[in-house]
């Protein structure tokens, strides 16, 4: 059995950088893991302390790593600068601290908001980031991830909020795909330790091809809350972009639904492409979107979140 690699990870105290953490210690990996403050201890985790605009602190994550996890990015700022500044601007940062400190593989986490970077200042951003690590002479693999969900985020959590009420306010008519937490940072980890995977970009998924209709999505966060009947209005572009703008002048840097989040929810095609898949080979998803999401919602409701 060959060694499993040491990795250098972003984003690690966040939502989907917690589970990548906790995935990566269950299956043996030493981690280094960029971080802004102070955190306990794990065993197998050094946590450096930094940021993607510190030169050094990113040649101190690198350091004697194999491959490096790049999660960590804004999908909510208050300008385009500001995305530009945390996911165009840091992943160039990584990337060359990577190739500085002879990194062999980078596994870039996108989105499928990339697709269309006309749509949004967070698309174009995130376009931006891919072409940098794809013009990039390292070992690289990047993940554009549909809608992710699952045990203790925060951006579905409304959703869920209004399933149980039994009203589901939605995009105009679209589509999108689904993946669990657990399954995306499986991904993560399979494509870290794939030392000759040819450079690629994948959309993967929950493995319920061509996704789900807003609609479904709807009924099926009602039947994970316990409700058989919900309301799912459609709502024009017009009332969302003066909700959100209503939104972030309530809650400000909270706000979950932001002007330039309006430019892709209304998109009528977030779903991931079957010939996007990651090789079967590497990595199949394991959990189905109403086990995932009844999970979810009974972890929200031990918690006290719903």
């Amino acid at each position: 059995m060959s060694q499993l690699p040491t990795l250098a990870i972003t984003g690690g105290t966040g939502f989907i950088g917690q589970h990548l953490l906790r995935h990566a210690a269950a299956a043996g990996f030493e981690v280094r893991a960029l971080t802004r403050k102070p955190q306990h201890p794990r065993p197998g985790l050094t946590w450096i302390e930094g940021s993607l605009e510190d030169a050094e602190s990113l040649a101190r994550l690198v350091s004697r790593t194999e491959a490096v996890i790049h999660v960590a990015g804004a999908i909510n700022a208050p300008s385009a600068q500001a995305f530009e500044a945390a996911n165009v601007a840091g992943t160039l940062a990584l990337v060359e601290a990577a190739r500085g400190e002879g990194v062999q593989r980078f596994v870039h986490i996108s989105s499928l908001a990339a697709r269309e970077p006309e749509l949004s200042a967070y698309g174009a951003s995130k376009a931006r980031s891919e072409a940098i690590v794809a013009a990039s002479p390292l070992a690289w693999s990047i993940v554009r991830p549909p809608a992710v969900y699952g045990v203790g985020d925060r951006e579905m959590l409304e959703l869920f909020r209004f399933a149980r009420r039994g009203v589901v306010p939605l995009p105009p008519r679209g589509r999108l795909s689904l993946i669990a937490v657990d399954d995306l940072v499986r991904l993560f980890l399979m494509l870290a330790e794939a030392r000759d995977e040819e450079p690629a970009i994948y959309e993967p998924d929950d493995g319920h091809r061509g996704g789900v209709s807003h609609a479904e999505l709807a009924r099926a966060l009602a039947l994970a809350v316990g409700r058989k009947r919900v309301a799912t209005p459609a709502l024009p572009r017009w009332l969302l972009k003066l909700i959100g703008r209503l939104d972030m002048w309530i809650r400000g840097e909270n706000a979950k639904l932001t002007p330039d989040r309006v430019g892709y929810f209304c998109h009528p095609d977030w779903t991931s492409r079957e010939d996007m898949q990651p090789p079967r080979t590497i990595w199949l998803p394991e959990i189905g979107l109403d086990r995932g999401l009844k999970d979810t919602a009974d972890w929200y409701r031990a918690a006290k979140w719903l």
